[in-house]
């Protein structure tokens, strides 16, 4: 009896024990999971925020002119994106300072005048764009432009001015779940899966230059400036400390997926249901509109909220690292958490950036092409020399210590910024012809 007693005592410790583990398992794996939460954000509203309204109208043209034809693009375009994103994560962590802070201690003021300037035309361009992307979308619900225009910039100012910066990164969040209906819509459009899984991994080349310069817009639209500052300012603002690089590192990498694979979705709609018949667009509501008699009204109205949250979302982030990058360079308090007496250079930028994109959009029939044509003229100006001040900078053991770039990680690097320089040579060339000589 006093045996099978204590069999009983010891299985029940021996359980007790196990469940004790268990629960300690699950407890931290919960830690882990809360840690994650807390920490996301800048790495996924940034490449999200890389969807906007000119980009969702370049994959919209890509797949109804190409059909499937250039998904293997978004292999190369991903991990180049990757690299990038985690060099600017990396240096905000490290040296808790943004990317212009220290281009302009490391390159001195010349330099920084001259990535400012052309970041600020950049950006102002692409702004407005996401304004008329606003117009655009509301105009498919019978919205006009003078009413949602003001309605939407009055909204992300009064948001960032008067919210806090973890309100303003939740709300930003929240927005990038709108680009689910590009999923939506893709499967809706009933693709051909197995041929969309062979492009993917089968690339096909073409001698034509219409060919070769859709591939440079869409890694120039994939892989922007103020991307790459947004993302670093945040990281330091969050104030994210080198234990954190692991988690940060990863939000960058699941808001590059994430980000990649909705624009993926987006060609593979367009050219599932625009390529198959024939039908050409050029704007992203152009591409929303088309949907209707191929896919019926639901499609195009799905279409048109993706839209209008890329839109919207991207109209948040461009002010805030336009104003991120100009207080940085020149040395004044920036950050959403400061108030306008506080901050008011930075808070100035990113009022008077709303204000005129918000005016510009409201002229009538503006001339959308040729102001995204000057955008990414000079986006693709800036990207080459943005990257080599980058890679030169994670390369600095005196700047970066022990998280200084590798041997092999530059290799890749200088590869990868000589691939998006040659790119953007042909872009900028491209579009010079079409002005002066096309």
């Amino acid at each position: 009896m006093a045996k099978t007693e204590q069999i009983k005592q010891r299985l029940k410790a021996k359980l007790t024990l196990k469940t004790s583990r268990f629960s300690r398992s699950i407890f931290a794996s919960r830690n882990r999971l809360f840690i994650y939460l807390s920490l996301i954000g800048p790495g996924i509203i940034s490449a999200s925020s890389g969807n906007e309204a000119s980009g969702i109208a370049t994959y919209s043209v890509v797949g109804a002119e190409y059909g499937y034809s250039l998904l293997w693009a978004f292999i190369p375009m991903t991990i180049f994106f990757i690299f990038a994103q985690e060099m600017c994560v990396r240096m905000g962590v490290v040296t808790g300072q943004g990317l212009a802070d220290l281009i302009r201690e490391h390159f001195g003021v010349r330099w920084t005048a001259v990535v400012m300037l052309a970041l600020l035309i950049a950006n102002t361009g692409i702004i407005i764009a996401e304004f008329v992307g606003i117009a655009q979308a509301s105009e498919i619900f019978g919205i006009p432009r003078y009413f949602s225009i003001p309605l939407s910039a009055i909204s992300i100012w009064w948001l960032v001015v008067k919210g806090t910066s973890t309100r303003v990164e939740r709300v930003f969040l929240m927005m990038s779940l709108v680009f689910l209906a590009y999923i939506i819509s893709a499967f809706l459009a009933g693709p051909d899966w197995g041929r969309v899984g062979r492009e993917f991994i089968t690339p096909s080349f073409k001698l034509e230059t219409g060919y070769l310069f859709t591939v440079t817009a869409l890694i120039g639209t994939t892989i922007t400036p103020f991307m790459q500052v947004f993302v670093q300012s945040s990281v330091v603002e969050k104030g994210l400390q080198k234990e954190d690089l692991p988690v940060a590192r990863a939000d960058a990498i699941v808001g590059v997926l994430s980000a990649n694979t909705i624009a993926a979705f987006i060609v593979i709609c367009t050219a599932a249901t625009l390529h198959v018949n024939g039908i050409r667009v050029e704007t992203a509501s152009d591409a929303a509109r088309a949907l209707s008699p191929v896919m019926g009204e639901y499609a195009e109205y799905l279409f048109a909220v993706g839209l209008f949250g890329a839109s919207m979302l991207a109209m948040g982030v461009l002010p805030l690292a336009t104003a991120y990058s100009l207080s940085e360079a020149l040395g004044f308090e920036k950050g959403i958490s400061y108030s306008f007496r506080e901050a008011p250079i930075f808070l100035g930028i990113f009022t008077s950036l709303i204000v005129i994109g918000a005016l510009v959009a409201l002229i009538p029939n503006i001339p959308q092409i040729p102001l995204l044509l000057l955008t990414q003229s000079v986006n693709g100006i800036l990207l080459p020399i943005l990257l080599t001040a980058m890679v030169l900078l994670t390369s600095n053991k005196e700047i970066m210590g022990e998280y200084a770039n590798s041997r092999r990680f530059n290799i890749f690097a200088w590869f990868a910024v000589a691939v998006l320089s040659t790119l953007s040579l042909l872009m900028i060339s491209k579009t010079l012809w079409d002005v002066f000589v096309g």
